[in-house]
């Protein structure tokens, strides 16, 4: 991978001709480097369509990117109390979701910047968010109040609230958003029936607190992240001969900071990546279960990192208030 400096804006590979670099997606430069955060950087997602990103964290602020030319800054919204831990796209990217430690979770239309709606209703910092996949969009999130909670846009007060003994860390829905997953400090996932709002099943395995969920672009898998240092894969199809534990990916690091390390599919599923406290960002095959990728360039812990929808692209924000934009082979 060619250099990359950075002077002012203009952003420009350096090292070898451009003509002679193998190319693997439509980034300006095989690695782009985007700064303006005044923090700890938390979350960081591409929009389903993929042509911006969004960033958030300790300074309270989201901040949106292009993908592609210079990758400017086109936008920052403030509206949160907090740090923001969390912010998700909807499936439509007409909407941004996002939660933090000033006990709300905000809806934020895409299209005026403005803040939509406010739910109030969790009594302690709010750690993770996810949008519904289908239909009326449904938020859930995940709280330190031991609460894993669900609204309907339309209504002012959640919907459903699912009550743990111990603070939830992370959450997602399944595919058709019947279901509702979410861990936390008791190192177990939690599987809640919606429709009977009860536990459907329970996943076990990590030996220390689950960080994030993430679910799979068919909705058959989900992983999760661990502070004991592992990637485990689920298979949460609703009728599963044997056992639910699919596999065990590992070699990064969680330590001291105890941060909330995020891991993503990708589009393909062939593919997932997490953060490290390492100030790596790391790529395991599927299938093997092996590394493929060990990326350096990041002088922090990595938070967080996501695959772009369409492009060859990783998406990489840490602790060191940066994010990277990096071409990889994902052939």
């Amino acid at each position: 991978m060619a250099l990359v400096t950075s002077t002012g804006q203009q952003l420009v590979a350096s090292g070898y001709p451009q003509q002679n670099v193998h190319r693997f997606s439509n980034l300006m430069a095989p690695t782009m480097v985007l700064q303006g955060h005044e923090g700890e950087i938390y979350s960081g997602v591409f929009s389903p369509d993929g042509t911006c990103l969004a960033t958030s964290g300790y300074d309270q602020k989201i901040f949106f990117w292009n993908v592609y030319g210079e990758c400017e800054n086109f936008s920052t919204i403030k509206g949160h109390a907090g740090a923001i831990m969390d912010i998700k796209f909807s499936t439509d990217s007409g909407y941004l979701v996002s939660c933090g430690t000033d006990k709300s979770v905000r809806l934020w239309d895409m299209e005026t910047g403005t803040c939509a709606r406010n739910f109030k209703s969790h009594t302690d910092f709010v750690n993770a968010v996810h949008p519904s996949r289908r239909g009326v969009t449904l938020v859930a999130s995940a709280s330190d109040d031991g609460t894993c909670r669900v609204h309907d846009l339309r209504t002012k007060e959640p919907v459903k609230t699912y009550i743990n003994k111990y603070q939830q860390t992370a959450v997602t829905f399944n595919d058709t958003s019947d279901q509702v997953i979410c861990g936390g400090i008791d190192n177990v996932l939690k599987v809640w029936d919606m429709r009977r709002d009860e536990i459907t099943y329970t996943l076990t395995g990590h030996r220390d607190t689950i960080t994030s969920i993430s679910l799979s672009p068919t909705g058959k898998y989900v992983i999760s992240n661990g502070m004991d240092c592992t990637v485990r894969q689920w298979d949460i199809r609703p009728f599963v001969a044997g056992q639910r534990a699919v596999g065990v990916f590992a070699g990064h690091n969680h330590n001291f900071e105890k941060n909330l390390l995020k891991c993503a599919w990708s589009p393909c599923e062939r593919y997932i990546t997490a953060g490290s406290s390492d100030r790596f960002v790391y790529v395991w095959e599927v299938l093997t279960k092996q590394i493929m990728y060990k990326l350096p360039g990041h002088m922090g812990s990595v938070n967080c990192t996501d695959f772009h929808p369409t492009d060859s692209i990783l998406l990489s924000a840490g602790s060191d208030k940066r994010v990277f934009l990096g071409e990889i082979d994902m052939s």
